[in-house]
């Protein structure tokens, strides 16, 4: 659950997207600048292999940020939060106990 939502937050920040927008337009202008030398068949099949492969390595960048990114503290967070939903809830309920006990007492003593 901690690293769907970590990859989520990646994959919506979109530095991805961006990474592969950059190549893509760096491509098209290295194959512009270097027009003389290249067919446009070529030139078109330079850029899309150039984004296919640049999509390639962000997608691997995704997968080995996730991979070595520590999670340790998210998890600790999650289990630390369940465990005080637990206490606080038990510490409710004996609250209530409590009050009931006492409302026994004093109906005893009237």
């Amino acid at each position: 659950m901690v690293i769907e939502k970590f990859s989520k937050k990646m994959l919506d920040s979109r530095i991805f997207n961006t990474y592969v927008a950059t190549a893509f337009f760096s491509s098209l202008i290295f194959y512009v600048l270097h027009s003389s030398l290249f067919t446009p068949i070529e030139m078109i099949f330079g850029i899309v292999v150039a984004t296919i492969l640049f999509k390639g390595v962000a997608n691997m960048m995704l997968s080995l940020t996730i991979s070595l990114v520590s999670l340790d503290n998210e998890e600790d967070q999650v289990s630390f939060k369940k465990d005080s939903d637990i206490l606080d809830s038990l510490v409710n309920e004996m609250a209530i106990q409590e009050a009931a006990i006492q409302s026994n007492k004093s109906n005893k003593n009237i």
